[in-house]
């Protein structure tokens, strides 16, 4: 049986891009160590056989990705950059925004990192790290009292100091990366619907609980309470499925 299935015409890839893609495998794989610094622009466009602006824009391309860092003034080439939680956010919104990954499952997904994180911040915890968590939530309770736009400032420095606390690199860049594409989100669904202060004073009981189960280090309190709070703030803008597959992850 003959395959129906029809193609796009093929598009030529521009210089840069081929550019791009090389550099940026010889960093993922170690090749080009992070802290080190790519060659001059005159070296690249030796190596590369290519114009100068074609070696801009394919470093303007990996600056913007993250990958690299150029400094005025610093000789040679520009410094690479360690994965930070803006390339993966970036990664997130590039996923949604072509449809590679739904809201739904980085919902999900935030309500493992959440869950995890917490327990373990209940564990890790440093006396200076309980008292930055202490901190935010008090400022979110004036916030929320008063109505304040401080309040959404103030709960992510408290979920900043979470997943700080976790002393998992990789978790706390996670939950800064999916909360900065969430970000948007939470504050429609905190002052979006409803012009008080409910959402806000509700929010703000939740970490409230989830800083003193942390406190008492009591992780399995503590990751029930932010694999709950996830679930409950995100589950109404979900479908039916979605939403069950959500509640089904945060027991």
């Amino acid at each position: 049986m003959t395959n129906t299935h029809s193609f796009s015409p093929a598009v030529p890839v521009h210089t840069y891009q081929r550019i791009v893609e090389q550099i940026e495998q010889a960093i993922l794989s170690g090749d080009i160590p992070i802290g080190s610094q790519l060659a001059s622009e005159r070296d690249l466009m030796v190596q590369f056989s290519v114009s100068r602006p074609t070696v801009r824009e394919a470093l303007r391309v990996l600056q913007s990705m993250g990958l690299i860092e150029s400094k005025p003034g610093t000789r040679g080439g520009p410094l690479v950059l360690a994965p930070s939680s803006k390339t993966l956010g970036r990664s997130f919104r590039t996923m949604i925004g072509t449809d590679a990954l739904s809201v739904a499952e980085l919902v999900q997904y935030r309500v493992i990192l959440e869950g995890s994180a917490s327990k373990l911040a209940a564990q890790r915890h440093t006396e200076q790290q309980l008292e930055r968590m202490r901190a935010a939530v008090e400022r979110m309770r004036a916030a929320a009292e008063t109505n304040d736009a401080d309040f959404a400032s103030a709960d992510l420095e408290f979920h900043e100091a979470v997943w700080a606390a976790s002393g998992n690199q990789i978790l706390e860049m996670s939950g800064q990366a999916v909360s900065g594409v969430l970000r948007g989100m939470m504050q429609r669904d905190a002052e979006g619907e409803h012009h008080d202060n409910r959402v806000k004073l509700a929010s703000a009981e939740i970490d409230r609980g989830l800083f003193d189960a942390i406190e008492r280090r009591d992780a399995a309190a503590a990751g029930k309470i932010a694999r709950g709070a996830v679930a409950d703030r995100f589950g109404p803008l979900l479908d039916e499925s979605d939403r069950a597959a959500l509640h089904l992850l945060a027991e």
